[in-house]
């Protein structure tokens, strides 16, 4: 089975933090970015479809995949690419009960037995988190750093994204500790120019990529 390869950067549109989601999303894709996942913990399932279809038909126009946070029903009725669950969601099976094989299924874990967990089930991708403290949930889980990361990466070859308080300057620790992937919401969508700051992060985790490579 061909491994699935992620973008070094996946950005998570947090609705608590977008006026208009799809004017950022569209800024950002413009800027490059190839993986967005739509978070909006507080809206009810009609406004969640409404701005998830609203995405999925801006994104996938330009290439780019588009994931929906914890309701794989939502994902699967607006046609995303995927869906993002954590611990207190459907498990992994049954989310891909609903979006079907082809689509990617994601999962959060805090800590090594979830890891496991998750490596031994469907899921397409696990991200582990948060790396350092964050300030997008009011009731983060324990912060695990980029040790945990080491830790995990011999476990599985399933695609580690690396979630919580990632910033510009510490996104290539995180990429050379062993993560395929950094999830980034407040460094880019809180920052004075967040496209700018997305090809910031392009550019160089891509450089540490080429050099891997070379």
């Amino acid at each position: 089975m061909k491994r699935l390869v992620l973008p070094r950067l996946y950005v998570i549109l947090d609705a608590a933090l977008l006026t208009v989601p799809e004017e950022r999303a569209q800024e950002l894709v413009a800027a490059g970015v190839r993986l967005f996942q739509y978070r909006n913990k507080g809206a009810s399932a009609r406004k969640l479809f409404e701005s998830s279809r609203k995405l999925v038909s801006l994104l996938s126009s330009q290439g780019a995949r588009f994931v929906v946070n914890d309701r794989p029903d939502v994902a699967a009725l607006v046609g995303a690419d995927g869906v993002h669950v954590g611990q207190d969601d459907l498990g992994v099976e049954e989310a891909r009960r609903v979006v079907g094989l082809e689509k990617l299924v994601g999962v959060s874990t805090h800590n090594l037995e979830q890891f496991q967990h998750a490596a031994a089930s469907s899921a397409d991708y696990i991200a582990v988190g948060p790396i350092f403290a964050t300030g997008t949930k009011s009731n983060p889980d324990p912060v695990v750093g980029t040790e945990f990361v080491r830790k995990v990466r011999p476990l599985t070859d399933k695609p580690i994204v690396a979630i919580g308080g990632v910033t510009l300057q510490s996104a290539p620790e995180i990429i050379e500790a062993g993560a395929d992937c950094v999830a980034v919401i407040r460094d880019i969508l809180g920052a004075p120019e967040p496209a700018m700051r997305a090809r910031q992060y392009i550019d160089q985790l891509g450089a540490i990529n080429h050099a891997a490579i070379g």
